[in-house]
Protein backbone atom coordinates (compact mmCIF):
# COMPACT_ATOMS: atom_id res chain seq x y z
CA UNK A 1 0.00 0.00 0.00
CA UNK A 2 1.36 3.50 -0.78
CA UNK A 3 1.03 6.24 1.79
CA UNK A 4 0.02 9.20 0.39
CA UNK A 5 0.35 12.38 2.88
CA UNK A 6 -2.31 14.00 4.28
CA UNK A 7 -1.33 17.24 4.99
CA UNK A 8 1.47 18.38 2.63
CA UNK A 9 1.99 18.00 -0.82
CA UNK A 10 4.24 14.59 -1.65
CA UNK A 11 7.31 15.46 -3.10
CA UNK A 12 7.44 15.48 -6.82
CA UNK A 13 9.96 12.81 -8.57
CA UNK A 14 11.34 15.53 -10.41
CA UNK A 15 11.99 17.46 -7.95
CA UNK A 16 13.41 14.47 -5.69
CA UNK A 17 15.63 13.08 -9.01
CA UNK A 18 17.20 16.85 -8.94
CA UNK A 19 18.00 17.28 -5.40
CA UNK A 20 18.53 13.98 -4.16
CA UNK A 21 20.55 12.51 -7.06
CA UNK A 22 21.63 15.12 -9.97
CA UNK A 23 22.88 17.66 -7.89
CA UNK A 24 24.71 15.85 -4.93
CA UNK A 25 26.57 13.61 -7.81
CA UNK A 26 27.12 16.22 -10.25
CA UNK A 27 24.95 14.56 -12.82
CA UNK A 28 23.57 17.29 -15.37
CA UNK A 29 20.23 16.45 -16.98
CA UNK A 30 22.36 15.72 -19.90
CA UNK A 31 24.86 13.48 -19.10
CA UNK A 32 21.49 11.40 -17.17
CA UNK A 33 19.03 11.46 -20.20
CA UNK A 34 22.59 10.23 -22.89
CA UNK A 35 22.64 7.85 -20.17
CA UNK A 36 19.56 6.21 -20.06
CA UNK A 37 18.72 6.93 -23.82
CA UNK A 38 15.90 9.22 -23.36
CA UNK A 39 15.62 12.66 -24.97
CA UNK A 40 17.10 15.75 -23.02
CA UNK A 41 13.64 17.77 -22.68
CA UNK A 42 12.03 14.48 -20.85
CA UNK A 43 14.27 14.72 -17.91
CA UNK A 44 14.49 18.44 -18.33
CA UNK A 45 10.60 18.21 -18.10
CA UNK A 46 10.66 16.05 -14.92
CA UNK A 47 12.77 18.16 -13.68
CA UNK A 48 10.89 21.08 -13.87
CA UNK A 49 7.88 19.35 -12.93
CA UNK A 50 5.97 19.29 -15.98
CA UNK A 51 5.90 16.16 -16.57
CA UNK A 52 5.77 12.63 -14.63
CA UNK A 53 7.80 9.77 -14.54
CA UNK A 54 6.35 6.79 -17.08
CA UNK A 55 6.72 3.23 -16.28
CA UNK A 56 9.34 2.61 -19.19
CA UNK A 57 11.52 6.24 -17.47
CA UNK A 58 10.95 5.00 -13.94
CA UNK A 59 12.99 1.71 -15.34
CA UNK A 60 15.53 3.07 -16.50
CA UNK A 61 16.53 5.30 -13.82
CA UNK A 62 16.08 2.25 -11.57
CA UNK A 63 18.30 0.53 -13.14
CA UNK A 64 21.00 3.63 -13.56
CA UNK A 65 21.07 4.31 -9.61
CA UNK A 66 20.96 0.52 -8.76
CA UNK A 67 17.27 1.11 -6.87
CA UNK A 68 14.37 -1.19 -6.88
CA UNK A 69 12.39 -0.66 -10.08
CA UNK A 70 9.22 0.19 -8.15
CA UNK A 71 10.54 3.71 -6.45
CA UNK A 72 9.85 5.91 -8.88
CA UNK A 73 6.78 4.74 -10.00
CA UNK A 74 5.56 4.75 -6.45
CA UNK A 75 7.05 8.49 -5.95
CA UNK A 76 4.74 9.68 -8.98
CA UNK A 77 1.94 7.50 -7.81
CA UNK A 78 1.83 9.34 -5.08
CA UNK A 79 2.11 12.62 -6.32
CA UNK A 80 -0.84 11.77 -9.06
CA UNK A 81 -3.43 10.45 -6.32
CA UNK A 82 -2.50 13.80 -3.86
CA UNK A 83 -3.19 16.34 -7.33
CA UNK A 84 -6.55 13.60 -8.41
CA UNK A 85 -7.87 13.70 -4.23
CA UNK A 86 -7.43 17.68 -4.65
CA UNK A 87 -8.89 18.38 -7.46
CA UNK A 88 -11.42 15.59 -7.36
CA UNK A 89 -12.43 16.72 -3.77
CA UNK A 90 -15.87 18.07 -3.67
CA UNK A 91 -16.90 15.40 -6.25
CA UNK A 92 -15.71 12.48 -4.15
CA UNK A 93 -18.09 13.91 -1.12
CA UNK A 94 -20.77 13.51 -3.18
CA UNK A 95 -19.79 9.28 -3.00
CA UNK A 96 -21.49 7.17 -0.36
CA UNK A 97 -19.90 4.16 0.09
CA UNK A 98 -21.67 1.02 -0.86
CA UNK A 99 -23.00 -1.12 1.92
CA UNK A 100 -24.62 -4.25 1.19
CA UNK A 101 -28.29 -4.57 2.40
CA UNK A 102 -29.41 -8.06 4.29
CA UNK A 103 -31.42 -8.37 1.09
CA UNK A 104 -28.03 -8.79 -1.51
CA UNK A 105 -26.07 -10.43 1.24
CA UNK A 106 -27.70 -14.13 0.82
CA UNK A 107 -27.69 -14.21 -2.34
Amino acid sequence: MVRIPKFREPTHPGKMLMEDFLAPMSITQRDLSDAIHVPYQRINEIVNERRGITPSTALRLAKFFNMSDDFWMNMQLRWDLYRAKNSEEKELRLIKPYIPSECTAHI
